[in-house]
C-alpha cells in the first residue's frame, strides 16, 4: 500500500469528530507544504512491536546525531492519540519557542518544546496553529 493510501486509511479508522479534525488538518499541513514528502510511519519498530502511535508526517529533516551518522525524517508530524490530536514540529533548536510564542494564544493546548497536544480542532485557534506550523517549516529553511 502507498504512503498516501496508508494515511487515508489511517485517517478514515478514526472515530468522529477525531477523523474530521484529521483530515482538515492534513489539507491545512499541505496547503502549507505542497508537494512536499509524505510519511506515514505505523508506531511499529523492526520487530513488529508499537512503540508509539501511529503518524503523519510532512517534509524533509536530516537529523545529525552525535556520532556523525544521519537519518531523514518529517518536519511536521500529526498523530491521533487517546486525548486527541498531537502535531509535532521538529528541528526548531530553541525548545522554548513554541511555547513562549504560541502557547497561550492557542488556547485549550499544552506545548513542550516540539509537540502541540489539543482534544479538538475547536479547543484552538486555527489561525495560530498555522502560525506555529509555518514557524517550525521556516526554521527548516536553509
Amino acid at each position: 500500500m502507498n504512503i498516501k493510501a496508508q494515511i487515508k486509511e489511517y485517517i478514515a479508522s478514526q472515530p468522529e469528530p477525531k477523523r474530521d479534525d484529521m483530515q482538515e488538518l492534513h489539507r491545512l499541513i499541505q496547503g502549507i507544504m505542497p508537494g512536499c514528502r509524505l510519511w506515514f510511519l505505523d508506531g511499529k519498530d523492526d520487530k513488529g512491536k508499537i512503540v508509539s502511535n501511529p503518524n503523519i508526517g510532512y517534509g524533509l529533516r536530516t537529523i545529525k546525531y552525535a556520532d556523525g551518522k544521519t537519518k531523514e525524517f518529517y518536519r511536521i508530524g500529526i498523530s491521533a492519540n487517546t486525548t486527541g490530536i498531537s502535531v509535532y514540529i521538529l528541528g526548531i533548536e530553541d525548545k522554548t519557542f513554541l511555547a513562549k510564542t504560541f502557547g497561550r494564544k492557542l488556547g485549550k493546548a499544552s506545548v513542550t518544546g516540539y509537540c502541540i497536544k489539543f482534544k479538538t480542532l475547536k479547543d484552538i485557534d486555527a489561525e495560530v496553529l498555522k502560525e506555529a506550523i509555518l514557524s517550525g517549516v521556516e526554521a527548516g529553511v536553509e
